[in-house]
């Protein structure tokens, strides 16, 4: 289904007032008639296909690590945090603790933590690969327009440690330092190789939301000097936040560096809501240019809707509950005008098609406009998170019916709903079962007494 410039005009032009209407227009009426919680608790409870997806998840997550079955025995530390806590559950706990541990074996000061690793044997991909003598086995890379890298370690070794309690972790030693120091400089490298004085946040390359695809150069994973426009997005700074909160939770107050990584969080929070929050349309701004814009300069960039940025920003705590209820206003319309099938729509309108170099990134594909569930399924946990579980259930339910449908956990969707990209995709399956287990929680608490067993056991 192609949208049509009068359509991207509709969505853009659709007042706030009317936000409230459209939501509500989409919940189903017992729903938006104000149901009572122990009713929505037994429709969520009811639901037949969570046991039977969350089931497929943690099969799928028992067997391996990489990304998925496109990416050879490639493991990414940006999807390895988003599908850890279902994979722990998964009973992987030893090959996710070697894994984290691996990514500091080939931390470097001039590199940070890298993107992900491999057997040599498979390393094939189009990288300039990293060697280190105490890993001879493996090959590491990293694409070097993406600032989210080391965050995502902080975050998902914490997320390690709470789920497991295993701090002993945190005292291992790798090239001389603890796996606490290694945290605390993998958190000095954005600062220290890739933040901006003017606006008191950190940079990346010029790219669609949370991708690492920028427009200047055919693949474009690399930062160039010469060609890569450098900007600030909410997404590197939103998970860049969330690993300062995370490595002082690790720590505690009291803990080395944790003071001042408090403070920087702060400092980071207030420049967010400066410099990117747009009030007056309820939305962030896509990029803050440090050196101009690789775009015409008539295109009103600022037009484009952010959804992955911005479910990252609810989850560090960048929003409030009014601002949250109006962004989830805004995805709702976006799906609706766009034609796809959920809140999981990357951007909306999507950028013109021979802006990027890139093949993959036309209108409403991949990362520029597609339906990815691995960020659809981050807005819905945050949605359980802040009480608005009535919508939660409701968007849910095109992400978990397409894998039924599918027999799969696809990498993205077109806006035909069509899957595209890997169909063993594990960032997918960690977080819409994560998001399973959330609602199906909530409705455990506020199940009618006498309500037989949940569905789907702790």
């Amino acid at each position: 289904m192609k949208v049509t410039s009068e359509r991207r005009a509709r969505a853009a032009m659709i007042p706030v007032s009317l936000v409230a209407l459209l939501l509500l227009a989409h919940v189903p009426p017992d729903i938006a008639r104000g149901a009572q919680a122990p009713e929505l608790a037994t429709t969520i409870l009811a639901n037949s296909d969570f046991p039977i997806v969350l089931a497929q998840a943690k099969s799928l997550l028992k067997t391996g690590l990489n990304a998925g079955g496109s990416y050879g025995g490639e493991v990414w530390i940006r999807d390895l945090n988003t599908f850890i806590d279902l994979a722990l559950d998964a009973e992987t706990q030893p090959s996710i603790r070697t894994a984290l541990l691996s990514f500091m074996q080939f931390q470097d000061e001039h590199i940070g933590i890298p993107d992900g690793y491999t057997p040599v044997a498979g390393a094939t991909g189009p990288y300039e690969y990293i060697r280190v003598d105490s890993l001879p086995q493996f090959l590491a890379f990293k694409n070097t327009v993406e600032t989210d890298q080391e965050s995502s370690l902080v975050q998902a070794v914490a997320r390690y440690v709470r789920k497991t309690g295993d701090r002993a972790i945190l005292d291992e030693v790798i090239h001389g330092e603890s796996v606490r120091t290694h945290l605390a400089q993998a958190l000095r490298y954005p600062l220290a190789q890739r933040f901006s004085a003017e606006f008191g946040l950190i940079w990346g390359a010029t790219t669609v939301d949370w991708g690492d695809v920028q427009p200047e150069t055919n693949r474009g994973t690399a930062f160039d000097k010469n060609n890569s426009h450098p900007a600030i997005s909410v997404y590197d700074n939103a998970m860049f936040i969330l690993a300062l909160d995370r490595y002082v939770d690790l720590v505690g107050p009291s803990g080395p560096h944790a003071a001042e990584f408090k403070e920087t969080a702060a400092q980071l929070r207030r420049q967010v809501r400066t410099h990117l929050w747009d009030a007056a349309r309820h939305k962030f701004r896509p990029h803050l240019y440090l050196h101009g814009s690789p775009f015409p300069p008539d295109f009103d960039e600022d037009r484009i809707y952010y959804h992955g940025g911005t479910a990252v920003a609810i989850e560090a705590g960048l929003l409030t509950t009014d601002e949250i209820r109006l962004v989830l206003g805004d995805m709702i319309n976006d799906k609706r005008f766009s034609g796809a099938a959920s809140i999981g729509l990357t951007v909306f309108p999507a950028y013109p098609n021979g802006w990027f170099k890139n093949p993959m990134m036309t209108p409403y594909a991949y990362q520029n406009g597609g339906d990815w569930t691995w960020f659809g399924g981050r807005m819905i946990q945050q949605l359980v998170a802040h009480e608005f579980t009535a919508e939660a259930y409701q968007e849910i339910l095109p992400m978990v019916a397409r894998v039924r449908r599918d027999h799969g956990f696809f990498e993205w969707y077109t806006l035909a709903n069509e899957p595209r990209g890997s169909g063993t995709y594990r960032g997918a399956a960690g977080v819409l079962g994560r998001a399973i287990e959330m609602l199906v929680g909530w409705a455990e608490a506020h199940r009618s007494p006498g309500l037989r067993q949940p569905l789907i056991d702790d």
